[in-house]
């Protein structure tokens, strides 16, 4: 009674947004039980009313219209956010047991994704591309398609066609040039053969796995979390499923990403999960690595995979980029490669795909010295920052200035806002949208534990927004995992200016009891003692005072330590060069997810024409730069056509002869739809006036300007490197309105 009279009373201060007293889910009532009454956090969206009724939280989750304005709409959705967030800060300082901390924040993830869904949803139509339409004409003209189609194809596996082959290159070229030759980045070429022991200390040996289960007559996988989550979304739309069902069933898809295997196994029995193609038995939840799992040489004894990211390449060859950079720091590398996940249910095209082109960067800087000489380059930048303070009080992302987000500290320090600014430059050149694009900062539940800050480059497309980029300063874990692996230290060295005296700690190894308990492996043990870190030996010696023993991993073998095998020294010794582990900042672009969203913020159709659609690429993208376009067969034209042809290839212009039959009009709407970006016309004027002449095209205006033929590959070229505008072209050269020496309309049809 106590419980339904505080939460009564909190109710009674937002009924001038909620308008009324709803029934919601009471999941989080018996979490504040767990409490005691004097520090009990109460959220105002738990609503202890008639359960026939159906809570307002739930209406806008299924998309129920509502009068009023957006934000009218959007109150009680930013306020349930708000609450949770506060609630779960209030747990955190109560010092609330992990497990429901860890379900609090599932709840605040929940709520999230329903605000940022009716936010979506609540968006004009006219903002929503045609995604049926555009994937039509993605594959009609072969930008890409299923890989092995005529035997069926594979999910997950995409072949690009020479539009999309072209368009990728010109994706790939404008990233070099953008990052590496703009920042002098050292660019290397890894293997993608990759031996078991690197993947093993990165983790991704342990930790990069879902779960899955199968049909126990065909064999056909599903993901268990997505599967479960499609089942109990059917359930839930039932007619018959009562609203206390309807809240336990969506408590259990708020916290699927926190589920054990063992609870996961639980659920699909409880639930009666069947396989929805064929309606078998399914096996219970297993982990699937997502790696592509491989052996190398012909004996098959090194286990190994294809890599999962291009990153790791980096940080193995760090010494040898060092001291290829003369030793000193900052400096950065970077890498564009295919990597290899191995997906069990792909889905959504290029989004979540089994290979996919990766292109990273790991920029080493002292961690002593994160600032960069180039941030006010980009400091005054307007751009969409959704903050994780915003995310979890419910708020929108907001529009900054990237000087101010670095100087209120909502991005940790200049060296990731410069990578920030450098990534929303490159991302809007070669065609997102800027209205459609915002970082979102990962919350603090997100991030690894080792990372100090991390931002997603995330952008609105028609299945939401989706991560495209992702740019983390990463700290010093990676180099440090690999140099207590492999006893090579991973650091750089940096010149004082004058000598000082530090504190030192390092293991002080008992040879004779080591030797005596591990015989020929003795070395190895010593050896991965000596290059471990003042961090880890601290944690060490904690273990060691506590428990007076600890286990250290090398070489695929563990060793148990005990208190009369090593002690901690520590001791003051006076430097005249200091050692420095350095932090990293890595952005990371998915190339394929960029390319899907290109075409999306392209996609357009001819207003009056609903049939007659193109892609807006940017010229610098563009997978052809100009189109050379005869007006007829007539034999007439065809030395123009060649010499055009040859002139472009000599200024590096790519573009397409299409001297097929058909009107002018047909072949500027074939060009069009695969994103040429001009169009050069050889009429009879060209032929019958001197000096010779043609028209050149703008695709997205339509619009047309004369010049000589000598001119325009020219022209074209600086058109396509971006060094010369379509405005500035028709300032300088005629507008075109129809020829003079022939009746045959140019006009398009």
């Amino acid at each position: 009674m106590l419980l339904r009279g505080a939460a009564s009373a909190l109710l009674r201060t937002t009924t001038e947004i909620l308008r009324s007293c709803p029934v919601s889910t009471v999941r989080f009532v018996r979490q504040s039980l767990r409490y005691p009454r004097k520090n009990r956090p109460f959220s105002t969206s738990v609503c202890l009313c008639k359960k026939k009724k159906t809570s307002l939280w739930l209406q806008l989750a299924e998309g129920q219209t509502m009068d009023g304005n957006i934000e009218e709409i959007l109150a009680p959705l930013r306020l349930a956010v708000k609450e949770q967030g506060d609630l779960v800060r209030q747990m955190k300082q109560d010092g609330a047991p992990d497990v429901d901390i860890t379900k609090a924040v599932a709840e605040l993830k929940a709520r999230k994704r329903t605000l940022e869904a009716k936010e979506l949803a609540l968006q004009p139509k006219d903002d929503i591309v045609d995604r049926t339409k555009m994937e039509d004409t993605l594959k009609r003209r072969f930008f890409y398609d299923q890989a092995f189609a005529i035997y069926g194809g594979v999910s997950g596996l995409y072949d690009f066609g020479p539009v999309g082959c072209a368009l990728k290159n010109n994706i790939l070229q404008a990233w070099r040039q953008h990052f590496i030759q703009e920042e002098q980045i050292l660019e290397i070429d890894c293997t993608m053969l990759t031996p078991e022991p690197v993947l093993k200390t990165s983790g991704h040996v342990d930790k990069f796995a879902d779960y899955m289960v199968k049909d126990v007559k065909n064999g056909e996988c599903f993901r268990a979390d997505h599967l479960l989550k499609a089942h109990l979304q059917k359930l839930m739309s039932d007619k018959k499923c009562t609203a206390e069902k309807k809240a336990e069933m969506e408590s259990v898809i708020t916290q699927l990403d926190n589920y054990t295997q063992e609870e996961l196994s639980d659920l699909f029995v409880k639930y009666s999960v069947k396989s929805p193609t064929t309606g078998n038995e399914l096996t219970p939840p297993i982990s699937f690595n997502l790696m592509f799992q491989t052996s190398i040489g012909p004996g098959g004894n090194m286990a190994g995979y294809l890599r999962p990211e291009t990153a790791q390449g980096i940080f193995l060859n760090f010494k040898r980029l060092l001291e290829f950079n003369q030793g000193k720091l900052p400096f950065a590398a970077a890498q564009i490669g295919n990597s290899f996940r191995n997906e069990i249910s792909p889905r959504s095209g290029l989004i979540r795909v089994r290979e996919f082109t990766m292109a990273e960067i790991e920029h080493f800087v002292d961690p002593n010295e994160k600032d960069h000489p180039k941030f006010p380059n980009v400091a005054d930048l307007d751009i969409m920052l959704y903050s994780s303070k915003a995310q979890t009080s419910g708020q929108s992302a907001q529009i900054m200035k990237l000087g101010d987000a670095v100087e209120q500290g909502v991005i940790n320090n200049s060296v990731l806002g410069y990578f920030i600014g450098r990534i929303y430059l490159y991302l809007t050149k070669v065609g997102i949208a800027k209205d459609k694009l915002r970082f979102r900062q990962h919350m603090d539940n997100e991030m690894a534990h080792y990372a100090c800050d991390c931002w997603d480059a995330e952008a609105k497309t028609s299945y939401g927004w989706i991560e495209i980029v992702g740019c983390a300063d990463r700290s010093c874990y990676d180099l440090q995992c690999h140099a207590r692996a492999t006893k090579v230290p991973l650091v750089a060295e940096k010149p004082l200016k004058e000598p000082k005296t530090v504190n030192v700690v390092q293991f002080e190894p008992n040879k004779g009891a080591i030797g005596k308990a591990y015989k020929k492996d003795a070395k190895i043990v010593m050896e991965y003692l000596s290059v471990c870190d003042e961090c880890f030996i601290t944690d060490q010696e904690k273990l060691l005072s506590e428990s007076g023993e600890f286990t250290i991993e090398t070489e695929g073998k563990a060793f148990k330590l005990t208190k009369d095998m090593v002690s901690v020294k520590r001791f003051q010794k006076t430097l005249h060069v200091e050692e420095v582990v350095p932090n990293v900042i890595e952005p990371s672009f998915g190339i394929g997810r960029i390319m899907y969203t290109i075409f999306e913020h392209t996609f357009q159709v001819r207003e009056g024409d609903e049939q007659r659609t193109y892609f807006s690429f940017p010229a610098t993208v563009a997978p052809y730069k100009c189109s050379v376009l005869p007006l007829s067969q007539n034999q007439e034209f065809m030395p123009f056509v060649r010499e055009l042809s040859e002139a472009l290839t000599r200024n590096g212009v790519s573009h397409k002869v299409d001297d097929s039959s058909g009107s002018i009009g047909r072949r500027y709407a074939r060009t069009d739809e695969i994103g040429v970006a001009f169009g050069i016309t050889i009429d009879f004027d060209s032929v019958n006036k001197t000096p010779h002449t043609a028209t050149l095209r703008d695709r997205d205006s339509m619009r047309q300007i004369r010049a000589e033929v000598s001119e325009l590959p020219v022209i074209v070229r600086d058109l396509a490197s971006g060094t010369l505008t379509w405005a500035e072209v028709e300032s300088k050269y005629p507008i075109f309105e129809g020829q003079e020496t022939s009746k045959k309309d140019t006009s398009e049809e």
